[in-house]
């Protein structure tokens, strides 16, 4: 499947009015699904209000994310960002929204990360110490390699999702929302993107793990192989190809400054 869709698709049909508010970010994020042949796909809009319209990148850095866990050979929830017409409160846009197809199986349903950790854990077990004994250490482990090095604003507890088959057996869901990453509180602003620090270690929302993106890389066992692949600098071509459509070159070049930079730091710390 190709992954980024320049020419523009006439989807005004979707109906956007399943709105999610985002703490502390102006304007809220909008979401819309149809069903096709017996397949459901999913839509999401970049950040959006009545009076700026669309705005912010959090879509391409879903695609950017997708192909990142390409790379590094995640299993994960896999982004095509589609350049398309929108009718939203009545007024017709233009803009980048991601599409995504439903990953759970036949007959299994989902239940979000923090609520199975209620129903299920030990007196005093942490959400880490509860992921272990369910033997997710694993998953875990590259979860949080991941958002260090996406700079992941918001792991909150149901950002991360657990399936269950026809017998209650739980899997832990396919990586997915990577969107409030990078330099996504930038937005337009040229100046702050060229003055973003790339390695700072900003307070995020994590559900499993700390504060801290860089104090979780502490949490895994030094020298363990987590991904098959490795990031290298042959791929940065690779990672932001067509994107050059939809954000300047300088921010282009930053998200891969911060990417390099955090993988080296990753190789470091957990190496």
């Amino acid at each position: 499947m190709e992954d980024f869709i320049t020419e523009l698709q006439d989807l005004r049909y979707l109906d956007w009015t399943d709105k999610k508010l985002s703490v502390g970010t102006p304007g809220c994020f909008l979401k819309a699904y149809e069903e096709k042949n017996g397949i459901r796909f999913y839509y999401k809009l970049s950040n959006y209000d009545s009076y700026r319209g669309i705005f912010g990148h959090e879509c391409v850095n879903e695609l950017i994310v997708s192909r990142l866990l390409e790379v590094l050979e995640i299993p994960h929830l896999a982004y095509q960002l589609i350049y398309a017409r929108l009718v939203i409160d009545g007024q017709e846009h233009r803009g980048y929204i991601t599409k995504s197809v439903n990953f759970r199986k036949e007959n299994e349903k989902k239940i979000p990360f923090d609520v199975y950790y209620e129903l299920y854990r030990e007196e005093q077990e942490s959400p880490l110490d509860f992921a272990k004994r369910y033997g997710w250490e694993q998953y875990v482990y590259r979860m949080l390699v991941v958002d260090f090095l996406i700079c992941n604003r918001d792991r909150h507890g149901a950002n991360i999702e657990i399936l269950l088959d026809e017998n209650e057996e739980p899997r832990p869901a396919p990586l997915f929302d990577h969107g409030l990453s990078f330099l996504f509180s930038c937005y337009d602003n040229l100046e702050s993107v060229r003055k973003f620090d790339v390695l700072e270690d900003r307070a995020v929302n994590n559900f499993i793990g700390s504060k801290s993106l860089e104090y979780n890389l502490g949490l895994i066992p030094g020298g363990r192989k987590l991904f098959s692949g490795a990031l290298k600098a042959e791929h940065e071509e690779m990672l932001l190809r067509g994107l050059g459509e939809v954000l300047p070159e300088v921010h282009l070049k930053k998200i891969w400054e911060m990417l390099w930079a955090r993988w080296e730091r990753y190789v470091e710390i957990c190496n």
